[in-house]
């Protein structure tokens, strides 16, 4: 196997943070987003879409979507378990991650790229930039409140979904999108998470 990835980028950045809490090491090689390189032709022979990551499987088909690469990971290494141990947790796992991704992740993106993009050729709208800002407190608010009682997203041990809040908060912090501070549990949780080994941005 062989991951396409650039580790700033918030969706490569889960990955990496759920590859270093499995201990899973596969070759990478870099595709540098501020240099375009996913618009390059050799790439988009890989990802007509043009976005990282991408798993390159051993038969040389490719994986292009985050979670589906952390799923299929996840059925090749099963501990420790980062969606869930049965199914109910599985489903609560995935509802948590999916609700983290779709609000935060995705929003704090549309905030960035439409505010002042470090993407070569990417002309951002102000006032989408403005519209994402504005929605995001409210699930910021209900992140804040699951994580309350909990070291990690859903209990006591990571899973997928602290992988997800991570890349989303980091890449935010990265480009002047702070947590607002009544957020009390987020900050906790973002504080004690980048101490984690898995959450070291190496590329």
């Amino acid at each position: 196997m062989k991951l396409y990835t650039f580790p700033p980028a918030p969706n490569p950045r889960k990955l990496a943070v759920y590859l270093g809490e499995k201990d899973i090491s596969i070759p990478l090689q870099l595709v540098s987003l501020v240099e375009a390189e996913q618009n390059t032709p050799w790439f988009l022979d890989i990802n007509p879409k043009g976005a990282v990551p991408v798993l390159e499987l051993d038969d040389g088909s490719h994986l292009t979507e985050s979670l589906a690469i952390i799923e299929y990971l996840e059925d090749l290494y099963p501990d420790p378990p980062m969606i869930g141990r049965d199914p109910r947790e599985r489903a609560r796992v995935r509802e948590a991650e999916r609700m983290i991704d779709i609000g935060v992740l995705m929003r704090t993106a549309r905030i960035v790229h439409n505010r002042r993009s470090p993407l070569p050729g990417v002309s951002g709208d102000a006032s989408v930039a403005e519209k994402e800002r504005e929605r995001l407190p409210a699930i910021l608010a209900r992140v804040d409140t699951l994580i309350a009682t909990n070291t990690f997203v859903m209990g006591e041990r990571p899973t997928i979904a602290d992988c997800t809040l991570f890349g989303a908060l980091a890449f935010g912090e990265m480009f002047d999108l702070p947590i607002e501070p009544e957020f009390s549990n987020l900050h906790r949780w973002y504080s004690d998470f980048k101490h984690r080994p898995s959450a070291r941005l190496e590329f």
